[in-house]
């Protein structure tokens, strides 16, 4: 299976069992359609593990857009209301970024910026 979305936030790793790692990061998937003659969006959050290594994590930053293949779960739980809940988990095989984060990009801007006001 393959999605491709955002990262809603820099990706964090975990030592697992001692000697195990996994990066844990969560991607926002954008689904855009026509209803009533109205455009609409709907925003679905993923939580996504990559257990193969954590040397991707640095790149893994808010904003990024990824391309992730893998496969897909559903974890029940029961809310403090007492409401049944599922969380969508997303088992990561393969990570493809597909750009820079706007984070990357802020800082790239900032640093343009900086040397334009020193060279002047």
């Amino acid at each position: 299976m393959e999605i491709t979305g955002r990262l809603v936030a820099d990706a964090a790793v975990r030592n697992i069992e001692g000697d195990r790692t996994v990066t844990n990061f969560r991607v926002a998937v954008n689904r855009r359609y026509v209803s009533g003659g109205e455009q609409r969006e709907d925003t679905t959050f993923i939580d996504c593990a990559y257990w193969r290594s954590d040397a991707v994590a640095p790149y893994l930053t808010k904003g990024l857009l990824v391309q992730l293949f893998g496969h897909i779960s559903a974890r029940p739980w029961v809310s403090r209301d007492g409401e049944p809940m599922a969380s969508l988990n997303f088992h990561t095989n393969e990570i493809t970024l597909l750009g820079a984060s706007r984070k990357a990009d802020a800082a790239k801007a900032k640093t343009k910026t900086n040397r334009k006001n020193q060279a002047a």
